[in-house]
């Protein structure tokens, strides 16, 4: 039996509006190579600014993983040379991070949590672009000088669950603390895993191959179970010294796998040393105590939905997944329906109607409109099953509620007098099946009342239906 053992770093591009030392736009979609400027084209003689609201933003994001934040850090220069980056060197930070020693929860599955330290979270330029074109290779420095928070666990995740679950919640905070908008197709919130194997109760690390890149959180997974199981599986065959090597892999989804790239350097290869050019990043206590002061996170939002609605933790730590969803759940409350039935209608009903990449975002019902939907359940004007007619409608129909309602015909009828009419009818049509049902085929009082909804259409109030079935019946 083996154990798993995963850690992983995480670029985040902070949405601030220049570049990290220079005051070019970080906007994304420009013709390439127009947001440049002699700094981030690291021509002669041009030097470097650090842009204040870098370190802003990492006050908040240390503050929300209760982490070590260090009032003074410094920066270093990481060579290497590749065409996206024409400095032949990163500026980062090695040494002293400006952020270190956080942690962060997930749930899982089974409904246990667990604690994951965060070592570190520093700030770096991101390099530019490189964009291969069959047998020509191009360079976009439009991304160059970006700013990044790289935030790096522990090896403390022990399989690909855990992993994603520490992902979904740390790609959570960012967006609502709104340091970045981490999307990840864009590479705004980009992910290296690492992931190495050891037999069970081995205290040993062995060897870590780093998979670089993977841009959803589906492929995350399947990246790290077919990488545990090469590993796993070299070695059971005696190879595991000659196969498994500390290398940079990619992964293929198209064919499941993942594929060398190259050797992983260390860090002497990259040849570490201080950044000349810049000076000390220094947080004041002012800017600590107004960064700090950060919004409602995702962990204390749930537990008040559950202390102020009355939901289940499940429930609530799925609506407080994103920002958005957490907002929507809201606006519905305010409009004085059950939580129960919000719930219900916003995570199961709702999504269910989504397509073609829609989501709680770009939704056509908003809160409101879905709220007075459930409403309407709830003050009896039509059935649960008439309100997915309804729901259905105005997907496709912006339409106020009440005016598709009557559109539809799907009022419910709570006339006791009409539905006790349709009853009479149907018992009268149906005298064998009333006389088995009082000599003890009690199941035939379901027959009676889909007989009365189906004559009704479907709009008679059902409990109505069931307590005058029962009466007439007895």
């Amino acid at each position: 039996m083996f154990e798993t053992i995963i850690g992983l770093e995480v670029h985040v591009q902070l949405n601030t509006k220049t570049k990290l030392f220079c005051s070019c736009p970080t906007s994304f979609n420009h013709r390439q190579n127009t947001n440049t400027c002699p700094t981030c084209l690291a021509l002669p003689g041009a030097l470097p600014v650090l842009n204040e609201e870098v370190l802003h933003k990492s006050i908040q994001f240390g503050t929300a993983i209760e982490a070590t934040i260090n009032q003074v850090s410094y920066f270093d220069r990481k060579s290497y040379f590749y065409p996206d980056s024409p400095s032949a060197y990163q500026i980062t930070q090695l040494y002293t991070p400006v952020v270190e020693h956080g942690k962060l929860r997930i749930d899982l599955e089974d409904g246990s949590h667990k604690i994951v330290r965060i070592n570190r979270a520093h700030i770096e330029a991101d390099a530019g672009k490189s964009i291969h074109d069959g047998e020509i290779s191009k360079v976009d420095l439009n991304r160059a000088g970006t700013p990044l928070l790289e935030i790096v666990s522990e090896p403390d995740m022990r399989n690909a669950e855990e992993a994603v679950q520490y992902l979904k919640k740390l790609h959570s905070i960012v967006r609502y603390i709104d340091i970045s908008d981490a999307n990840m197709q864009e590479g705004s919130f980009r992910v290296d895993v690492n992931v190495s194997i050891r037999p069970k109760g081995d205290e040993k690390l062995y060897t870590r191959v780093e998979i670089k890149n993977i841009n959803s959180f589906r492929f995350i997974q399947k990246a790290i179970e077919v990488e545990v199981s090469r590993q796993i599986e070299a070695w059971e065959d005696g190879t595991y010294d000659e196969e498994i090597i500390q290398e940079t892999r990619l992964y293929d989804a198209n064919r499941n796998e993942t594929r060398s790239m190259r050797g992983k350097e260390e860090a002497a290869d990259y040849r570490y040393f201080p950044e000349p050019d810049l000076k000390k990043a220094v947080i004041t206590n002012e800017m600590l105590k107004t960064y700090s002061q950060i919004p409602e996170l995702p962990d204390q939002k749930a537990k008040r939905f559950v202390e102020e609605f009355g939901i289940n933790e499940y429930n609530a730590s799925v609506i407080t997944s994103t920002k958005e969803t957490a907002k929507f759940f809201e606006d519905m409350m305010e409009e004085g329906i059950s939580a129960k039935n919000a719930v219900t209608w916003l995570t199961v009903e709702l999504p269910a109607r989504f397509s073609g990449g829609m989501d709680i975002t770009t939704s056509p019902v908003d809160a409101k409109k879905l709220a007075t939907l459930v409403k309407r359940i709830e003050d009896k004007t039509i059935s649960g099953k008439a309100a997915k007619e309804v729901l259905d409608y105005i997907m496709q129909n912006d339409e106020d509620i009440d005016t598709v309602i009557e559109k539809l015909g799907l009022k419910q009828v709570s006339d006791t007098g009409a539905i006790e009419a349709m009853v009479d009818e149907i018992l009268s049509k149906n005298q064998d099946k009333v006389e088995e049902y009082k000599n003890g085929k009690e199941k035939l009082f379901g027959f009676f009342v889909g007989q009365v909804m189906k004559a009704s259409k479907g709009s008679a109030n059902p409990q109505a239906v069931n307590e005058i079935l029962k009466q007439k019946l007895s």
